[in-house]
């Protein structure tokens, strides 16, 4: 194995349950989020060599969002969707799963998902986010607001409930 195989498998072992974690809170899917996960790191494995070094994960993070996006405006992704099939076994599917709060960020809509997903979990900035999605600063700004908030309103009615 080169030295070049050695230092992806390296990364790869590392950051692969972490990638797979932020596919599934950008799809909502574990079968889907295996697929975008495959993609990336097909992906990044190709560039590899021109990828500077310490920036391989926003480099495969970039890649994962873009991925989810076009695979979204398929035209076949409309009529056909994954959720029919049984869900991912293992403790990982089953400690989120399990989470509300997870729960309720599935119910976002798809872009403030991803801005949630991008700007607080991953802790991107305004700017950095934006370049992610592909959108402007402001509307990470709006984005933001509005998917906190109705987290913020879910969250407090489940409470109630």
């Amino acid at each position: 194995m080169s030295a070049r195989d050695e230092e992806f498998s390296g990364f790869v072992a590392a950051r692969r349950p972490h990638l797979l974690r932020t596919a599934f809170a950008l799809c909502g899917d574990w079968h889907r989020a295996d697929d975008l996960v495959q993609t990336a790191l097909l992906k990044l494995y190709v560039a590899w060599r021109r990828v500077e070094p310490g920036s391989e994960e926003a480099y495969v993070r970039t890649i994962l969002v873009r991925a989810h996006i076009d695979q979204t405006r398929r035209p076949w992704w409309k009529r056909e969707r994954s959720g029919d099939l049984p869900e991912r076994p293992g403790p990982m599917a089953q400690i989120e799963e399990r989470s509300e709060l997870f729960e309720v960020l599935q119910a976002l809509p798809e872009m403030q998902r991803k801005v949630v997903v991008l700007r607080h979990w991953l802790q991107l900035s305004v700017t950095e986010t934006a370049l992610e999605l592909r959108i402007s600063e402001g509307t990470v700004k709006s984005h933001s607001s509005r998917g906190l908030d109705a987290l913020r309103r879910r969250l407090e009615a489940s409470e109630i409930a």
